[in-house]
């Protein structure tokens, strides 16, 4: 009977109904951003908490609507293989659309949106599930949905180099973590892509991001006597070959003014990180670059 009245929701054009308190309707909808159901989780609730969040439903509310979303990511965080893992994932793309929305319209400010950036920073370099797709009940997706939220605060006129600095680092921590996940749902595309959104700032200069792309291929060379590539060594290079292609093709961002600005030229750093990578990756596979 849930998933019945908020299809109607939706079939209605997603309008706030009149006759239910908005916070209780969130409450509601933030309940089913944990439900192992994909329909009720990602089609239902995700899609009404995003559409309101753009819309401005929430803009008198933003903080606290981000704050809850920003609990959601504390959910048993830890646990591996079980479904806690919807509720934290998917409240990182409702945070993400909430500092998508403060991005729009400063609905919040900068301390509420530092905040929010520690909160998921501390989330994501802290997650242990990392399953892309689960069979029978959807996307967990977190990696993918942690790289989207990184992509939404690197966007944010609150975050500086240093701020900035510390996403770069939290994606080096993310890779570098060991884990038996291999990537297999585009994951490195989206950590990319985060990435991207961060050098299209034209804020980090090339002289921090050597040493990061030195930090991320040196663990790439050292192939001890086991299993090679280990899993997170496979994900690691997979990140930097999907970056060094998404520098080399270029990327679009989101449909909207901010991004057709941010996004209308090519980084600054582009063609002198494009010679970091590429040596980089010669250097972890030398029998087979020249």
């Amino acid at each position: 009977m849930r998933g019945d009245y908020w299809r109607r929701v939706l079939d209605g054009g997603a309008e706030v109904p009149p006759e239910r308190r908005l916070d209780d309707l969130t409450q509601e909808l933030f309940e089913m951003l944990g439900d192992p159901d994909p329909d009720l989780r990602d089609s239902l609730a995700y899609t009404v908490l995003a559409t309101w969040i753009s819309e401005g439903v929430y803009d008198d509310l933003l903080t606290g609507l981000a704050d809850g979303a920003a609990a959601g990511l504390r959910f048993r965080l830890g646990a591996e293989g079980d479904d806690s893992v919807f509720r934290r994932s998917f409240s990182a793309l409702v945070l993400s659309e909430a500092v998508s929305r403060d991005n729009v319209a400063g609905a919040a400010g900068r301390d509420q949106v530092l905040k929010w950036g520690d909160l998921a920073t501390g989330w994501y370099t802290r997650e242990r599930d990392l399953r892309g797709f689960v069979p029978g009940k959807g996307w967990a997706h977190t990696v993918a949905h942690g790289a989207d939220l990184l992509a939404q605060l690197a966007r944010s006129a609150y975050f500086g180099l240093a701020e900035l600095t510390v996403l770069l680092d939290v994606v080096g921590d993310r890779l570098l973590m060991p884990t038996e996940h291999r990537f297999a749902h585009g994951e490195d595309d989206r950590l990319a892509h985060a990435v991207m959104t961060i050098l299209h700032r034209n804020v980090v200069p090339q002289t921090v991001l050597d040493p990061w792309v030195a930090r991320l291929a040196a663990p790439l060379r050292d192939r001890g006597s086991g299993e090679w590539p280990t899993p997170w060594a496979g994900n690691t290079a997979a990140f930097l070959k999907a970056l060094h292609l998404q520098l080399g093709v270029g990327v679009r961002g989101q449909d909207t003014p901010g991004d057709e600005r941010l996004f209308a030229a090519p980084p600054n750093v582009r063609a002198d990180l494009i010679l970091t990578l590429l040596d980089a990756l010669r250097s972890t596979a030398p029998w087979l670059y020249r």
